[in-house]
């Protein structure tokens, strides 16, 4: 028998599919989005972008952005009754209208 892996990706097989829709496609509006302090996103990952790549545990997890870092965003959320903090760059991030 083959022994389990145990990655950063394991168990990933359909939270990180495309549809075929969006297969190869590339959304340059959410690279490109400019985000300010305070503004509210929801983490949505991109399985075709590996870089900044937030943990899978944090699909679909809604925060505030609270600084920049390099390129990547730093995003403040609360899980349960702590302050968690991600940092993931524009590509995992989606505005979300208030």
């Amino acid at each position: 028998m083959v022994t389990r892996t145990h990655g950063q990706r394991q168990g990933t097989r359909s939270i990180l599919k495309k549809s075929k829709r969006d297969k190869s496609r590339v959304f340059i509006n959410r690279v490109m989005h400019p985000y300010a302090e305070g503004d509210r996103v929801a983490i949505v990952l991109d399985g075709a972008q590996h870089k900044g790549m937030p943990h899978r545990r944090f699909q679909g997890r809604t925060g505030i952005i609270a600084g920049k870092q390099g390129r990547a965003y730093i995003v403040n959320f609360k899980d349960g009754n702590m302050k968690k903090t991600v940092v993931a760059r524009p590509e995992h991030l989606k505005p979300i209208k208030e």
